[in-house]
């Protein structure tokens, strides 16, 4: 049996494999939020033709990199900023902002609340409501974006909820920021994956107000959490330069940079992934259905919030069998206001996501 403090992440595939005894080659992972279809093929066949990249240091500016994603999310390279991942430019942001009082849309991400407080700030959240399948009320927002307030955090899909805020919804959150001086920090880690792409997309936004910044990676996506390659996108030039000048210069390697330039340009791969996901977001909530004794809250990202209607089955039950079968879920209750009812796990390809739906199926 699991102690209560004992809760993985999906990166934790060696404390499982020593908990469990369960080789972890032999894990499927539904709990990473990786793109199942692995890394790009593009990226597979061309790369190691670049191997001696490695000889020269990096662009210091990373100019290529940045157009590579300024085609790929439709925007002026000069506006990107890159980073060792998404949580290197999180540090740096609160760092140079400083925020004395945030408030955080939460459930969520941890790493948020974490930062903050190195810095020397505060935080709080604002519960997303259950009885409101965790889609955030823009009206009662608004009544908590005060004076005090300096930072507002955002995941939008965000996680674990799989909930989404419009681009329209955005804007008025970020009008009555501007009002009160509040900055927004939006992660997108997962809005690639959405079917409403296009509604929920905020990088047009940063042309229109300087109180933004929008994160992104390839680790979710792109399925290469090992390459450590995050952006952001701010239309403030003061802030980016600010960044630019704390930021410890070639923080992405030689390989990594032109790892991002060969993804961000391989078309059929980013349609295919968006494909399977679609069709298996589907399929799985339909599946999800006729399973009386689960509640699950609509998915607009690749992974799916359930709650067990049961009182006498937990979370944990249904992580310990799943990882029996070597599926490795999320168990939910460490997330603020959720408890151990809840468990998350994402869209893996169509074989594996039915072994996942046959175990719960027989343990709730």
């Amino acid at each position: 049996m699991l102690k209560h403090k004992d809760h993985f992440h999906g990166s934790d595939l060696e404390l499982i494999e020593k908990t469990f005894g369960i080789n972890k080659e032999d894990i499927t992972s539904f709990s990473a939020n990786v793109n199942p279809l692995g890394i790009s093929p593009k990226l597979r066949d061309t790369l190691s033709a670049r191997i001696d990249a490695i000889t020269s240091y990096p662009d210091r500016e990373y100019t290529a990199l940045r157009k590579s994603i300024g085609e790929y999310i439709d925007t002026d390279y000069s506006n990107i900023i890159v980073g060792n991942g998404s949580t290197e430019l999180i540090s740096l942001m609160i760092k140079i902002r400083s925020p004395k009082k945030a408030l955080i849309v939460g459930p969520t991400y941890s790493e948020y609340e974490r930062e903050i407080s190195l810095g020397g700030g505060r935080s709080r959240y604002y519960p997303l409501k259950e009885t409101n399948d965790f889609v955030l009320d823009i009206n009662d927002l608004k009544g908590q974006l005060t004076h005090d307030i300096d930072l507002l955090v955002m995941c939008n899909p965000n996680n674990p909820t799989s909930s989404s805020i419009t681009r329209r919804d955005i804007r008025k959150i970020l009008d009555i920021c501007k009002e009160n001086d509040i900055f927004v920090m939006i992660d997108e880690t997962y809005v690639e994956f959405a079917d409403s792409y296009t509604s929920i997309n905020c990088v047009p936004l940063t042309t229109y107000y300087n109180n933004l910044i929008i994160l992104r990676g390839v680790s979710k996506f792109f399925a290469a959490p090992g390459l450590r390659l995050g952006y952001a996108v701010c239309g403030n030039n003061d802030l980016l330069k600010e960044i630019e000048k704390k930021k410890n210069p070639w923080t992405i390697n030689s390989l990594a940079a032109i790892a991002g330039e060969i993804m961000f340009s391989d078309t059929e791969y980013i349609e295919e992934t968006c494909t399977l996901i679609h069709k298996e977001r589907e399929r799985i909530c339909n599946e999800l259905d006729n399973i009386s004794d689960i509640k699950y809250y609509p998915p607009s990202a690749n992974f799916v919030l359930v709650k067990i209607l049961r009182e006498d089955i937990t979370s944990t039950d249904i992580f310990e069998a799943a990882i029996k079968k070597g599926l490795m879920i999320r168990d939910c209750s460490t997330f603020p206001f959720l408890d151990n009812h809840f468990f998350r796990f994402c869209f893996m390809t169509p074989e594996k996501n039915d072994e996942l739906l046959e175990v719960i199926k027989k343990n709730v």
